[in-house]
């Protein structure tokens, strides 16, 4: 649905982007991360045609990013996204329906149904009275008002409170679900996490580590099992009435609970301990060396 190959983008001297090849399957939802500056924005803007590539290549459902027909079907929405204060909510996505050439009854059903997922009750209010997290709501469905097949959302959860974050986070969640193919950026990798499918980490301009979270995981991150037995093995501490032992693979476990039953005990409980999505993504900023994303 998506294929970029090695992107690159210069503004004069700088490289803002380098070499950044990923894809993205149709229905799925691939996530971005990486420090400030590594290159998350203007990528997805040269994903979305925004941002003419310096070199390389990108394409949306078949088309070039340059193409007018990609604009069909994709929805794209800013991490800062202005819109025209003196307009209602209504007015402003009718406008867009309009540029899209969307008819009028299916533009009016669409703009309701989606305000009504998004909960905005205030559809006639001047947008410049509007919080920002209202305003987020309607931005978000200005990008749906086209129906579009792919979503390319930079930070959609930018700047706003918990409640409203976490809200446009799981209506997100939902869009993935509906089968749109979503690409998205967000400093709080909890959010990436608990809704992505596959995961690219940037850092100087460039991919530098991506794949699913079990992916991610193995090659950059670690996992250890909590053993808990009713007698002493070796390497436990007496924990709330039984002997606690950490180790790091399978074959450790085995050994644990053979050492246990040779004790006349017995394992009763392991709990597996996995690197999160920000662990991962520290243990592989921190193994680039200053030049290492270029």
């Amino acid at each position: 649905m998506i294929a970029a190959r090695n992107l690159r983008k210069e503004y004069g001297d700088f490289v803002a982007v380098e070499g950044s090849t990923f894809e993205v399957s149709e229905g799925e939802v691939f996530g971005i991360i990486g420090p400030n500056g590594a290159g998350k924005t203007t990528t997805l803007k040269m994903v979305a045609g925004l941002v003419e590539p310096t070199a390389g290549e990108v394409s949306v459902a078949g088309y070039g990013a340059g193409e007018t027909e990609m604009r069909k079907v994709l929805g794209f929405l800013p991490e800062e996204s202005p819109l025209y204060e003196e307009m209602t909510p209504l007015s402003y996505l009718n406008f867009f329906a309009d540029l899209y050439d969307v008819p009028g009854g299916v533009a009016d059903r669409r703009i309701h149904d989606t305000l009504d997922r998004l909960d905005l009750e205030h559809r006639e209010r001047p947008l410049g009275d509007m919080s920002k997290g209202m305003k987020r709501k309607v931005a978000i469905a200005r990008s749906l008002i086209n129906d579009p097949e792919v979503l390319v959302y930079d930070e959609p959860g930018s700047g706003l409170d918990p409640l409203t974050t976490n809200y446009i986070i799981e209506f997100t969640r939902e869009l993935g679900e509906q089968g749109k193919t979503i690409v998205f950026s967000a400093h709080n990798l909890y959010h990436v996490e608990s809704i992505c499918d596959r995961v690219a980490i940037m850092n100087e301009g460039a991919v530098v580590a991506k794949g699913d979270l079990g992916e991610l995981r193995a090659a950059h991150g670690e996992t250890k099992y909590h053993v808990y037995t009713t007698v002493e093995v070796p390497d436990s501490a007496r924990e709330n009435g039984r002997y606690h032992r950490v180790v790091e693979s399978m074959d450790a476990v085995d050994e644990t609970r053979e050492a246990a039953q040779a004790a006349g005990g017995e394992v009763v409980d392991i709990r597996t301990d996995e690197s999160s999505l920000e662990e991962v993504f520290l243990n592989v900023a921190e193994s680039q060396s200053p030049s290492g994303g270029r």
